[in-house]
């Protein structure tokens, strides 16, 4: 049972005066909040505390939430909950929903490789290379409430599971980071593990001697500081929305140097969506107006600055 002062998604929308379209109980059905949406696809699962958004492939927590609907940093997103609802809690400290708090909502039943025709075509879609996706990641079997589910499986340092298919983005605890380290000056940052398997496709390397930096959510940030600041360089791939700018601003100070690749990628939303349309027809990249000239596309590495 949860504990009284626990904030959950369904609560802060509220609070917000947002309300579910559909509600059934253990999930409900919302028009977005982050963006126009004629047609409820925003589903906050209230068993799990989780939202996602279908319109823009993104979900996470209730601070994930916070950050993007309020345009603000972790620290100030927990700050403007405990705010916004301590005043009618008697003074009693907030909680706030963590993986910790929380019992396991999936429970991992099998890894294997990766394999099932669903899955291979799922990354097909995404212009993941395959081979690339295979030596990274697993065919993960999982269960929610006794149902049986399978997924891509991506595994943090902590041994969870960031876990992808078609229809769900989700993950397993614990929830982590996911470091690559090949003893490199110089560190590469993802938010997610798609636009890390993206980078390896696009480059048809699947072994860069750079290290890496998976975030697997962008409120993993501060989990990731220690490894980036051991290196001379850090090359930060991530949205190119108001959380990923404010994430390489916070960078700044506490990196020696920090190269925002973002830029090269500027009118996409993603570095994914930058590979997908790369990857589309000549005829069709021309007709859509959404790939620079290919002496601006993501060059090879070049005195340290671009990659």
């Amino acid at each position: 049972m949860k504990n009284s002062n626990y904030i959950s998604i369904k609560q802060y929308l509220e609070n917000k005066g947002i309300n579910p379209v559909k509600d059934r109980g253990y999930y409900g059905m919302y028009r977005s909040p982050l963006r126009d949406d004629n047609n409820p696809s925003f589903k906050v699962d209230y068993q799990k505390d989780l939202w996602y958004d279908f319109g823009i492939d993104e979900g996470g927590s209730i601070i994930d939430l916070v950050m993007k609907l309020e345009n603000c940093s972790l620290p100030e997103a927990f700050q403007r909950l405990e705010t916004s609802f301590s005043f009618h809690r008697n003074d009693t400290p907030v909680i706030f929903p963590t993986q910790a708090n929380r019992e396991p909502a999936i429970t991992i039943r099998n890894i294997k490789p990766l394999t099932h025709p669903a899955l291979l075509d799922y990354l097909n879609e995404r212009k993941i290379n395959l081979e690339i996706a295979k030596r990274y990641c697993s065919e993960v079997h999982y269960s929610i409430a006794d149902k049986l589910y399978f997924a891509i499986g991506f595994r943090n340092d902590a041994g969870g599971w960031e876990l992808r298919n078609r229809y769900f983005k989700g993950s397993s605890t614990p929830k982590n980071i996911t470091t690559i380290n090949n003893g490199s000056n110089s560190v590469m940052v993802f938010e997610g593990f798609m636009d890390f398997l993206s980078y390896l496709s696009l480059k048809q390397n699947a072994s860069p001697t750079i290290d890496s930096a998976i975030l697997n959510s962008i409120a993993n940030l501060p989990k990731a500081i220690p490894f980036l600041q051991i290196h001379q360089t850090t090359h930060v791939f991530l949205d190119n929305d108001e959380s990923g700018k404010r994430a390489v601003q916070s960078l700044s100070p506490v990196c020696k140097e920090v190269i925002d690749q973002s830029v090269f990628y500027r009118n996409h939303k993603d570095l994914n969506d930058y590979w997908r349309d790369k990857c589309k027809p000549q005829k069709e990249v021309r007709e859509n107006n959404v790939v620079t000239p290919l002496k601006r596309q993501i060059p090879t590495r070049k005195k340290g600055r671009g990659l």
